[in-house]
C-alpha cells in the first residue's frame, strides 16, 4: 500500500541531509566542507545487517546503530541506541534494554522496541547463507515491552550476548523498510547511526553525511566521509599519496606498508597497531583428501609459518598458532605445542602410518580480491613448501570474493583460506564460529564436546578469565582435527595525509573503523 506519510518523511529527510552536507561545520579534504576521504580493498557484500557476516560491517558501524557499541577506548560493550542494558538474573539468561528517547531512523520513522525485536527476529527468519544467525545460537525469544523496553530470554547462560548486541550484525532497521522474509537488494539504508548514507555505488564508493537526529556515543569530529573502494592496495597507495584519498584502512599489501614505514615525507603518516585478525586454512572433511585427519595432520606438520610471515608479508603479520589470537585471554600456541617446526619426515610418519604412501593431490582455493595482493603469493608459498616436500601435489585456484563465498558456503573446495576479523574481543569469538551445524565456513563441523560442554561452561563466567581452562581445551581438540590451521595473525595499519588526526582512536576493539573520530587538524 502507498504510504503517502512515509514518502514525505523520506523527503523531509533527503532534504535535511543536504543542509547537514553543504553546512562547513567541520572541515574535510577535497576543499573546505568536502569530506575526509578513506579508501579500503573492503568493498560490503550486502547493505542489509540481515546478509552479512563479514566486512560490510565496517559500513554498518557507521551507518546503522545497535544497542550497544564501544566507546572510543572500550574493551567491554557500552551503550548506544539503549540508555542502559543489564542482565537481571544471576544466571546470565535474562537481558533486559532500555532504549533512549526519541530515536529516530533517517526517514524520519521511529525506532522503538519492536523495531529492536524486528530486526533480531528477522535475522533469524531469514537465515542467509553467510548470514549472522550463527551468533544467535543462545537466544530463545525477543520480548517488546512498551515503546522502550525490550527483554532478551537465552536458552543457555551466555556472558557474551552483550557482545554479540554489539556487533553490527545486530544493527537495528525500521521494520517498514525491511522486509520479514527476505533481505532488501537495493542501495538504500534508513538507519539510526551518526551517518546517513547518501549515496553508494557498488564496488566503487559510498557517501555517508552528518545524521542531524542521531544520539548515541558517538562524538562526531567531521561532517562527512566518503569511502571509496579499490581493487588493490598499489591503486589505494597511489590515490594516497596524490591526494586522491586522506585515509587508508582495510587492504594495505605488505610491500606498500614497507614502503610506506620508509617513505621520508612529512606529507603522511602510518600508524602501525597491534591486531587480532586471523588467516587460516579450511578442510572440507566430505573431500575424499582433504576429509583424511592424517592428510590434515601432515600438511600442519609441513607449513612453515615465519616463511610465509617475512617472505611474503615481510614482517607485516605474525605467525599464528592458534585460532585464538595472542593477546586474548585462553590464547595458546597449540599448533606449535603440538607439530612443533615444520618437518617432512614427522609428516611423511603420520601418512605413512595411515597407509598413504603415494603423493596427495590437493585444490586450494583463495580469493582473488579480498585480503590483499599478498593472498595469491601466500598460496604460492603453500604450494612451493607442500609440494617440496614431495607428499602434496597442489593445485591452486582463486575466485573474486563476492563468487568464492558462494563456492565455499555450497561446499565445493576441498580446502580453501579465510581470513577472520572478530565480532567481538572474546576467545569465544575464535572457536564458535567455526564450530557446529550451522557456522561460517558453511561446512557442519560437529564437536559435541565444544559446542555441548567447553563453549557453554565458558559463557556461563561472568569473570572471563575464569574460563580460560575451557578455551584452552577447545583449541587442543581444533588442533587435534586439524580442520582449521592458523597461519598468521594480522596487525593494524592506517596510513593517512598528515593533515588527518584521530587515526589511533578510529578503531574499535574489533578492528572496525570508527569514521566519525577522524578530522582534520586545521579543523581545531
Amino acid at each position: 500500500m502507498f504510504n503517502q506519510n512515509r514518502v514525505l518523511r523520506r523527503v523531509a529527510a533527503v532534504a535535511a541531509m543536504s543542509l547537514v552536507a553543504g553546512c562547513g561545520v567541520f572541515s574535510g579534504s577535497t576543499g573546505a566542507g568536502g569530506p575526509i576521504v578513506v579508501g579500503t580493498t573492503s568493498a560490503p557484500s550486502t547493505l542489509d545487517p540481515a546478509g552479512s557476516w563479514d566486512g560490510s560491517w565496517e559500513l554498518f558501524r557507521n551507518i546503522y546503530q545497535t544497542l550497544l557499541a564501544y566507546p572510543n577506548g572500550a574493551t567491554t560493550p557500552q551503550p548506544d541506541a539503549a540508555e542502559s542494558c543489564a542482565f537481571t538474573d544471576s544466571g546470565n539468561r535474562t537481558y533486559r534494554c532500555e532504549l533512549r528517547h526519541g530515536l529516530k531512523f533517517t526517514d524520519g520513522a521511529t525506532l522503538d522496541a519492536r523495531a529492536v525485536k524486528y530486526s533480531v527476529d528477522r535475522i533469524r527468519t531469514i537465515n542467509a547463507a553467510g548470514g549472522p544467525a550463527g551468533l544467535l545460537g543462545s537466544l530463545d525469544r525477543v520480548q517488546a515491552l512498551g515503546d522502550r523496553e525490550v527483554v532478551f530470554h537465552l536458552n543457555k547462560a551466555d556472558a557474551t550476548f552483550p557482545f554479540v548486541l554489539a556487533t553490527p550484525a545486530m544493527s537495528i532497521v525500521d521494520p517498514d523498510d525491511y522486509p520479514a522474509r527476505s533481505l532488501r537488494r537495493d542501495k538504500s539504508v534508513y538507519g539510526s547511526g551518526p551517518y546517513t548514507l547518501k549515496s553508494y555505488e557498488d564496488g566503487k564508493q559510498a557517501e555517508l553525511v552528518r545524521n542531524g537526529d542521531y544520539q548515541g556515543f558517538a562524538d562526531r569530529h567531521n561532517n562527512a566521509v566518503t569511502i571509496r573502494y579499490f581493487h588493490d592496495s598499489a591503486t589505494m597507495v597511489k590515490a594516497l599519496r596524490t591526494g586522491a584519498i586522506d585515509v587508508t584502512y582495510r587492504g594495505l599489501a605488505a610491500s606498500d606498508i614497507v614502503a610506506l614505514q620508509s617513505y621520508n615525507s612529512s606529507d603522511q603518516q602510518l600508524i602501525d597497531g597491534s591486531g587480532v585478525d586471523i588467516n587460516y586454512l579450511v578442510f572440507n572433511p566430505k573431500d575424499p583428501w582433504a576429509g583424511i585427519p592424517a592428510v590434515r595432520k601432515a600438511v600442519a606438520q609441513v607449513v612453515d609459518r615465519p616463511a610465509i610471515t617475512f617472505k611474503v608479508y615481510r614482517g607485516t603479520v605474525d605467525p599464528l598458532y592458534s585460532m585464538v589470537p595472542a593477546g586474548l585471554t585462553g590464547h595458546t600456541p597449540g599448533y606449535f605445542d603440538t607439530y612443533g617446526d615444520p618437518s617432512t619426515s614427522k609428516a611423511r610418519r603420520t601418512l605413512a602410518d595411515a597407509g598413504i604412501t603415494q603423493r596427495v593431490p590437493l585444490t586450494f582455493w583463495y580469493t582473488t580480491d579480498r585480503y590483499g595482493s599478498e593472498t595469491v603469493k601466500e598460496f604460492q608459498e603453500l604450494k612451493r613448501q607442500l609440494d617440496g616436500s614431495g607428499l602434496f601435489t597442489i593445485t591452486l585456484k582463486g575466485r573474486p570474493w563476492k563468487t568464492y563465498v558462494i563456492g565455499y558456503q555450497k561446499g565445493e573446495y576441498p580446502v580453501f583460506g579465510r581470513g577472520w576479523f572478530p565480532d567481538f574481543p572474546d576467545a569465544d569469538n575464535f572457536i564458535a564460529p567455526f564450530v557446529g551445524d550451522h557456522n561460517t565456513l558453511g561446512t557442519p563441523y560437529l564437536s559435541p564436546v565444544i559446542t555441548g560442554k567447553l563453549l557453554p561452561e565458558a559463557r556461563a563466567e561472568d569473570d572471563r578469565g575464569e574460563a580460560v581452562e575451557d578455551f584452552e581445551e577447545a583449541q587442543q581438540i581444533l588442533v587435534d582435527d586439524a580442520r582449521l590451521i592458523p597461519l598468521w595473525q594480522g596487525r593494524q595499519y592506517i596510513a593517512a595525509g598528515d593533515d588527518i588526526s584521530g587515526g589511533e582512536q578510529s578503531l574499535d576493539p574489533s578492528t572496525i573503523m570508527m569514521m566519525w573520530e577522524l578530522h582534520r587538524k586545521t579543523s581545531w
